[in-house]
């Protein structure tokens, strides 16, 4: 079974919470003085984010960081769901 990264799950919600608000990359960077390199980092799941640096993007992004949050672990449970043995049911919160 292959291994749910949080990073990656984390970079595909920035990157459609970013595209979704019309932004581009160069944008969010400025607006969160988040270097345009390691947001493309972050978003490509190559690079964890620290909670401070989280924080700036969605702030930048017009979300709060709960909402980010909330996005975020909505998908780890999907994921985590569709990859559990059957038999074995996953609850999420």
């Amino acid at each position: 079974m292959k291994t749910i990264l949080i990073r990656k799950v984390m970079g595909e919600t920035l990157r459609e919470h970013r595209m979704a608000a019309g932004m581009t990359l160069r944008e969010v960077s400025l607006a969160s003085m988040v270097s345009l390199g390691y947001l493309s980092e972050i978003e490509r799941g190559h690079k964890e984010a620290s909670s401070e640096v989280l924080f700036s993007i969605a702030t930048a992004l017009g979300l709060s960081l709960s909402d980010l949050m909330s996005a975020i672990s909505t998908k780890l449970a999907v994921l985590e769901a569709e990859r559990a043995p059957r038999g074995r049911m996953v609850v999420a919160a």
